[in-house]
């Protein structure tokens, strides 16, 4: 067994972790990059080292056994153990030549980060830049990104935080749909005006809420959760649309509307994982960001 034991490798283990995790050796194999017969051998070589079976195959793909699963909280141990022994060997790299992942939401990566990128380039051309757009949260730790920009504060451990500014945000509607319909001087004016809304967050019906007026989804003419193509609708004419003012006051085709409305603040935060402090390229990337963003707040 011993003799057994002293051929499982750190390949064997993120294969069958990996697996675990995506619920199929197709999906595994995409996430690390390997072909989905490599990733069957490592998992069947995994068996026979251990003797016994890890995956039981069920309708919904591959399900760890009761000794998979066993098996499975020291494999997230250790692959959390390797991935800060990464972070804290790329946190000594003096360096600032390389690439820097970053990750943002969607519509602060489609609307505010090309101008900000453009310019870093200018500032710092010998870094590679990795734009990864995303509304989900990516794991700093394993290095799915190695800066995020939230609207929120980071609570991951491990990982160091700032806050960058608070972004205003502001109702908005094309010109050409206002040359229309009349531009709107009360709240009661706004509501009888076409309002883009959400499908299922409920944000803009508490706001409306808020202002005494009560309103349901069925309100809303046109209803979109994705924030880029919220946008896209609110500027081509769709209706009124709210977006952060550093995008709707950079934009000649929309006009802002009753700015005297209490409307959200937005914090803006950038996170990375802490071993990662003293990297002199991805610390160049940090400071540049916080500095650009700190100067785009919008009022």
């Amino acid at each position: 067994m011993a003799d057994a034991l002293s051929k499982l490798d750190w390949t064997l283990i993120q294969s069958f972790s990996t697996v675990a995790e995506e619920g199929s050796l197709s999906a595994a194999a995409r996430k690390l990059g390997q072909s989905q017969p490599t990733i069957g051998r490592h998992v069947k070589s995994l068996e026979q080292i251990l003797g016994v079976d890890v995956f039981t195959r069920a309708r919904r793909g591959l399900v760890p056994t009761q000794a998979g699963l066993e098996i499975l909280d020291h494999a997230r141990a250790m692959a959390n153990s390797a991935a800060k022994l990464q972070l804290a060997a790329q946190g000594r790299v003096d360096d600032l030549r390389g690439t820097v992942r970053i990750t943002a939401s969607v519509v602060v990566s489609h609307f505010i980060l090309p101008e900000v990128l453009a310019e870093m380039r200018q500032g710092l051309p010998d870094i590679q830049v990795e734009l990864v757009p995303s509304d989900t949260t990516e794991n700093l730790i394993f290095r799915e990104a190695d800066i995020a920009i939230r609207m929120y504060r980071p609570t991951q451990l491990d990982v160091i935080c700032r806050h960058v500014t608070d972004q205003p945000s502001g109702l908005y509607a094309a010109k050409s749909y206002l040359d229309r319909v009349g531009r709107p001087d009360t709240i009661d004016d706004l509501i009888s005006l076409d309002i883009i809304g959400f499908d299922k967050n409920d944000l803009i019906i508490r706001f409306f809420g808020e202002m005494g007026r009560q309103v349901d989804r069925e309100f809303f003419p046109l209803r979109c959760d994705d924030q880029a193509a919220y946008w896209h609708l609110t500027r081509a004419g769709c209706g009124v649309g709210a977006t952060q003012t550093i995008i709707g006051d950079a934009d000649a085709r929309v006009e802002r509307l009753l700015p005297e409305l209490p409307m959200p603040v937005l914090p803006v935060w950038l996170a990375a994982p802490d071993a990662l402090r003293t990297n002199r390229r991805i610390r160049a990337v940090w400071d540049y960001l916080a500095d650009a963003l700190a100067m785009r707040t919008g009022a």
